[in-house]
């Protein structure tokens, strides 16, 4: 993996992470096959029972208070190879709900630590969905979800794991209504020639997709070259655009990944 700022490292089997010395960490919340079917565009398909591991709130112990205080929340996932029917291995998509602590939904800071992701985004998980993009990114790449926005993640190469960390709010919460009702996002990712091509989902109104590269984050004061957690070891307020989407409110305004 990349420097992660933590000395962390994922595992195969089990799908997990295993913490060094002076960090904090819970069990691993495993989500299975089952858990997405009513997402997939093959509801019936076979594929790997194991999907992906998740650990909430991750990081060294002399950094909670500052994470509480702010009401921060750094995350690991830890997502398995191979296909579900044709489909690539991915999260089934949500919503992030209204967060009580600030009164909004909240955006969700990505940086991918091995492998290769394509984390899909749109504006609405409606009828009409409104901007539609695919975001490539590799390790070392970061990539912003807004606030409000369906999305999901989905490791781009069928032969190896691919592992994120992330930014998100204390309080989080998760909708998904919206995405099951149209049994899943407007774009369904699946594998052609051994790539991640897409087909989409007619529950939805026809909405162009739009593929491209991460860009830098500038307008956010994020740095090049330092990763995630040290930016936040080194400015712990930097980051408070994800736990108050409020103080960003010029940036999210026409918004583009």
């Amino acid at each position: 993996m990349i420097d992660t700022g933590l000395p962390i490292s994922a595992t195969e089997n089990p799908l997990g992470f295993i913490y060094g010395e002076g960090m904090f960490g819970p069990k691993v919340e495993v989500r299975h096959l089952e858990d997405i079917r009513k997402s997939l565009m093959d509801p019936k398909c076979s594929g790997p029972e194991d999907l992906y591991a998740i650990a909430m709130d991750i990081g060294r112990s002399e950094d909670l208070e500052a994470m509480r205080e702010r009401n921060l929340l750094f995350a690991s996932c830890n997502y398995n190879y191979g296909t579900m029917g044709r489909e690539p291995i991915r999260s089934q998509g949500h919503i992030h709900a209204v967060s009580p602590s600030c009164g909004a939904s909240t955006c969700e800071l990505y940086e991918i630590w091995e492998g290769s992701a394509i984390i899909y985004m749109q504006e609405y998980a409606e009828d009409q969905p409104g901007r539609c993009f695919a975001i490539y990114a590799k390790a070392g790449d970061v990539v912003i979800v807004p606030p409000g926005w369906a999305h999901q993640t989905v490791n781009a190469d069928i032969n190896h794991l691919m592992v994120f960390g992330a930014w998100c709010v204390r309080d989080y919460g998760f909708e998904y209504a919206g995405v099951r009702a149209h049994h899943g996002l407007a774009y369904y990712p699946i594998v052609k020639d051994g790539a991640v091509d897409w087909v989409s989902n007619p529950s939805y109104e026809s909405q162009e997709l739009i593929r491209r590269a991460p860009r830098r984050y500038a307008e956010f004061g994020l740095e090049d070259g330092l990763c995630l957690y040290r930016q936040f070891e080194k400015d712990p307020d930097r980051m408070l655009f994800v736990s108050r989407p409020q103080t960003a409110e010029r940036q999210w305004q026409h918004f583009e990944p």
